[in-house]
Parts: structure tokens; sequence; C-alpha cells
């Protein structure tokens, strides 16, 4: 497996990924983005099986990201991880193509609860 994760906090990265070892996912091959430009452009350049993206980055959000991945024809699986959850931000991410929204704080639990049927 091979999965991008974006967030402009090179420490919540850090915790995205570790919680994604903690959740089982200890063989996957990770690239870091530190903004949704960058993660644009991996995404192009190196087609991962997944992303997962923080909401409010500079350069570009993480919807912004979503929405010019999906408009260049990319369909990367893509779920966000996110200090907001609101109703409003999980029907405007679902309806950019989004499959999930984890909303902070989370768990090695939460992961597995929404990725899971993701990788099936």
């Amino acid at each position: 497996m091979f999965v991008i994760v974006a967030d402009d906090s090179r420490v919540m990265r850090q915790i995205v990924i570790r919680t994604l070892r903690q959740a089982g996912y200890d063989d996957w091959e990770i690239l870091e983005a530190s903004d949704g430009q960058e993660l644009y452009d991996m995404v192009l350049d190196n087609t991962p099986d997944l992303v997962l993206s923080d909401w409010n980055m500079p350069n570009a959000t993480g919807i912004e990201a979503l929405v010019a991945l999906r408009q260049a024809g990319s369909k990367v699986p893509f779920g966000f991880v996110t200090s907001e959850g609101s109703p409003e931000m999980r029907a405007q991410a679902e309806q950019a193509g989004a499959l999930f929204l984890i909303a902070k704080p989370f768990t090695a639990e939460s992961f597995q609860e929404v990725i899971g049927p993701v990788l099936v």
C-alpha cells in the first residue's frame, strides 16, 4: 500500500503516521505533503493507493486539492483527517469525492473502522 499523508504540521503528519502504524498498517509506504499544492503534485506524480489529508493547509486547502485532483481525472481514494467535522464539512467532502472524514482527536480504532472498508 502506498499512501500520502498531507498536513501543514509536521508533528500532526507524524501523529497520523504513528496512528496508522498502531492501527496495523505498519507495512505501508508513506509519503508526506506539507500543503495542498504539494499534495496535488505528489498524487499526479506517484499514483498512491490512498490519501489522508488535513482540510486547512496553505497554498491549497485539502478540499481544493481534492477538487483539482478530480478535475484532473484522478480517482485516488481520498479521506480527510481534520480538527473540524461539522455536518456541512462532511457533506462538502462527500460531494467533492472524499470517502471519509476522520475528526481529531482520533484513535487507532477509529482509523481501522473508517479505513478498513475503503481497502476492500
